[in-house]
């Protein structure tokens, strides 16, 4: 039987855009995805901590460097630019996988 378990988190971060006209989705600077092992078009759930608000989405490479944080389509409708948010991925183990398992938190601005 697999479990699921938390397997990358970008924390620390705030929306920098909002593209409601756009097909979907989060775009997140390609340095924050590469540190937390996020790829594109991997389900993210997205917390937002002044909203209260958690959805489901996917990511997409934002340029490198650029620190963008964008909710596009629906999902611009949960947040605000200035919003803190996390961004998480899971991932289902086995039972022989577990002990080892360690997610990658990545903390962008910490406080």
């Amino acid at each position: 039987m697999q479990q699921m378990f938390l397997s990358g988190k970008i924390r620390d971060i705030r929306l920098t855009a909002l593209r409601p006209d756009y097909e979907g989705s989060i775009a997140l600077d390609e340095d924050y995805m590469e540190k937390a092992g996020i790829l594109p078009y991997e389900e993210v759930h997205v917390l937002n901590l002044n909203a209260g608000t958690r959805i489901i989405t996917y990511a997409i490479k934002g340029r490198r460097g650029s620190g963008c944080v964008e909710l596009n389509g629906a999902a611009a409708r949960h947040g605000m630019v200035g919003d803190e948010v996390m961004v998480l991925t899971y991932a289902l183990l086995e039972p022989h996988e577990i002990a080892a398992h360690k997610p990658r938190i990545v903390c962008i601005n910490p406080k």
